[in-house]
């Protein structure tokens, strides 16, 4: 079916179909839900070409994604962001670009979707300290939203969605010293990278609070995999006085905890203790009916859900306030976590 027919079978002119379907304010409410019901019902499918010419859009979201081997944004965390991204794209009528570049090249792709007029905004992944690609975005008056934050004092001056990972940090490892545990692990993630600065500062600070003096020894910063996982715990646990706790940054480093335990002859929540973080991957699922494994929850696949919304209405409604989301974590129960052992006392 074409714009003519539909427009013929609702009995209103064809600029008021296009407009309806491409979300221009001056057209009501009730005539934009009925052009969409009617497009729905009859498996109406605009014209990209002809869409993108009568509205001045691509229709087109950005996604830069550098080609590395210790980047955070490479692993099913991402691909659990763009499920939920992509449910907003398939809605508003959206397609996704993602352009794959080496990690020095991520200013020249960001320059050429400008230059080429490739895309209507972006959405922007790991942020960094002083991530210098919200300055060129900003210079650029490329719509886009951060996933995650960067630069504490500019928060304002962009739109980003992240999670509060200071606070959900912070309260695991408070839980952990509540059971007794004085000696704690951290496995972060990359700490150049903003999520991992906030969860360190978080585990830092429930330390302080205590009176516990942190053990740079029990500390790990790298890529969120299972042989990280793995290869830490087999050193961390090896030390004198090893920890009787670990706090890390992803399920999947936690995968490599079990298995190190595993094979050192521990039990989780008993010798060792365990509490991951982002434990609502769609392949990497916590236990079906109860949690396996102690968690602070958040999900990915919601944050990607919500960044595609942001950034589609700013591509839409350009005038509209930033918009800045921040999800809480919810502190998830499952048997990895118990009493420190009395050994360690």
């Amino acid at each position: 079916m074409n714009l003519k027919e539909l427009s013929t079978i609702l009995n209103l002119s064809q600029t008021t179909v296009s407009r309806a379907l491409n979300g221009y304010p001056e057209v009501s409410e009730a005539t934009r839900e009925r052009v969409g019901r009617a497009a729905k019902e009859h498996n109406y499918t605009p014209n990209t070409r002809a869409r993108s010419l009568a509205t001045g859009r691509t229709h087109v979201v950005g996604h830069v994604i550098p080609r590395s081997t210790k980047h955070e944004v490479v692993n099913p965390v991402f691909t659990d962001f763009i499920a939920g991204a992509s449910e907003i794209y398939s809605r508003e009528g959206y397609d996704m670009h993602l352009a794959i570049v080496p990690d020095t090249h991520e200013e020249s792709a960001y320059r050429k979707f400008a230059a080429t007029e490739a895309v209507d905004g972006v959405i922007v992944h790991g942020p960094v300290e002083n991530d210098q690609r919200i300055k060129l975005l900003q210079s650029m008056n490329m719509p886009f939203v951060v996933h995650g934050r960067s630069n504490a004092d500019l928060e304002q001056d962009y739109a980003w969605v992240d999670v509060n990972n200071k606070r959900a940090f912070e309260r695991a490892t408070k839980f952990l010293i509540d059971l007794g545990h004085q000696r704690i692990g951290l496995l972060n993630g990359i700490e150049s990278m903003d999520f991992a600065m906030r969860r360190r500062a978080g585990y830092q600070s429930a330390l302080d609070a205590a009176g516990i003096t942190a053990n740079p020894n029990f500390c790990y910063s790298d890529e969120m995999t299972e042989d990280y996982g793995y290869t830490a715990t087999m050193e961390v646990l090896a030390l004198p006085s090893a920890p009787t706790a670990l706090l890390v940054s992803s399920i999947i480093v936690g995968i490599g905890v079990r298995r190190a335990c595993s094979e050192m002859g521990l039990t989780l929540g008993k010798e060792v203790s365990l509490i991951i973080h982002d434990d609502e991957l769609s392949y990497f699922q916590n236990g079906r009916t109860e949690p396996v494994y102690t968690a602070t929850r958040s999900s990915v696949r919601t944050a990607g859900t919500i960044c595609a919304e942001l950034l589609i209405e700013q591509i839409n409604h350009p005038e509209k306030p930033l918009r800045h989301v921040l999800l809480e974590a919810e502190l998830i129960i499952g048997h990895t976590t118990g009493p420190a052992p009395r050994s360690a006392n």
